[in-house]
Order: C-alpha cells, then sequence, then structure tokens
C-alpha cells in the first residue's frame, strides 16, 4: 500500500512541476513513452520467464532435478539442518537452488513456497526457513536470464557479457547472508 502511495506521489509532483514549467505536454509524452517500454519490456521478460520455466520443467522431467538434488543434498543439509531427512523439503530446496542458479527469480519463487510450505512447523518461523529467505534473497546465479532480459529488451549488444561481476557479487552476498543467518541463530539459542 505504501508504494502505491509514493507512485502517486511521484506522478503527482511531476504532474505539478510539469504544469508549474509550462511542460505539461512533455510529461504526458514521457508518460505513453514510458507505458510503451514498459509494456515491451513485460513481454520479453514473460517471454524469457516461459523459456527457462519449460527448460526447468524438462530438467525436472529427464531427471536432472533428482540428480542436481543428490549432488546438492550434502550441501542443502548443512544450510538446513532441521529438514536434512525431509525428503519433499530437500527436493523443494534442490529444485529451488537449481532455479536461482539460472537466474530465475520469478520461476524459483514457487519453488521456494513450495519448500517453506514443506518445512513449516506450526506458525513461528525456523532458522531453516530464514535460510530459505537469505538464499532465495541473495541467490548464486550463474546464468542471470532475467537481466539478460531486461538487458536484450533495452538494446544491449551482447545481453550476457555481465556474467563475472554476477558470479561475483551473488558469490560475496550469498556468503555474507548465510554467515549472518548462521551468526544470528547462535545467537538465538544462546
Amino acid at each position: 500500500m505504501a508504494m502505491a502511495w509514493i507512485w502517486t506521489g511521484m506522478v503527482g509532483i511531476s504532474l505539478l512541476f510539469g504544469l508549474i514549467n509550462g511542460n505539461v505536454s512533455q510529461v504526458a509524452t514521457a508518460a505513453m513513452e514510458g507505458a510503451g517500454a514498459a509494456v515491451t519490456l513485460s513481454l520479453t521478460l514473460a517471454g524469457v520467464i516461459c523459456l527457462w520455466s519449460g527448460v526447468m520443467e524438462l530438467i525436472r522431467r529427464g531427471g536432472i532435478a533428482a540428480g542436481l538434488s543428490r549432488l546438492l543434498r550434502p550441501v542443502l543439509a548443512r544450510l538446513f539442518p532441521e529438514n536434512r531427512e525431509n525428503q519433499e523439503a530437500m527436493e523443494a530446496l534442490s529444485a529451488n537452488v537449481s532455479a536461482n542458479l539460472l537466474g530465475l527469480g520469478n520461476a524459483a519463487t514457487p519453488l521456494g513456497i513450495r519448500a517453506a510450505q514443506a518445512m513449516r512447523r506450526g506458525t513461528v518461523a525456523t532458522d531453516d526457513m530464514c535460510m530459505l529467505v537469505v538464499l532465495n534473497t541473495a541467490s548464486i546465479q550463474l546464468i542471470p536470464a532475467t537481466v539478460a532480459g531486461v538487458r536484450a529488451a533495452a538494446g544491449a549488444m551482447s545481453p550476457f557479457d555481465i556474467l563475472s561481476p554476477v558470479w561475483i557479487t551473488s558469490l560475496c552476498s550469498v556468503a555474507a547472508g548465510i554467515g549472518m543467518a548462521k551468526f544470528l541463530a547462535r545467537r538465538a539459542q544462546s
């Protein structure tokens, strides 16, 4: 709700300054151009999300997700100790991590919700659920598909030329997030 007020205020201030400066027609033109660009970007992103969601479904049906789950299981068991024996939660977590590795934040969201539902115990957020939020917020991205889609829609000649910085920053953010989550979990238990 707060964002609605912020956006409404920004639009109102823009119109007010447009009226004061005599640039109302330029403000209206910019608004129409922005709306057109938003539709183009939305359609481009929808196509990218559909493509990579289909790839994730093929990975799941082809058994690659199960193999990846076995590969990720030792790491996920250490990160989510309360759920290491919960097969449903571990499969949903590995699918979620896989989607995030591919840079599919929108496709990873339903998988993260499924993992959280499998981990739920009552109404209290557990340490494992907090770790899930951290991993989803600061995910490692090997293939930043959504960002590359935005860059392609904006006319970038090589939308994937950002791989190295994305890898470095995502590794740093995940390491910092995991470290802080573990620290706070230990502190809460003390």
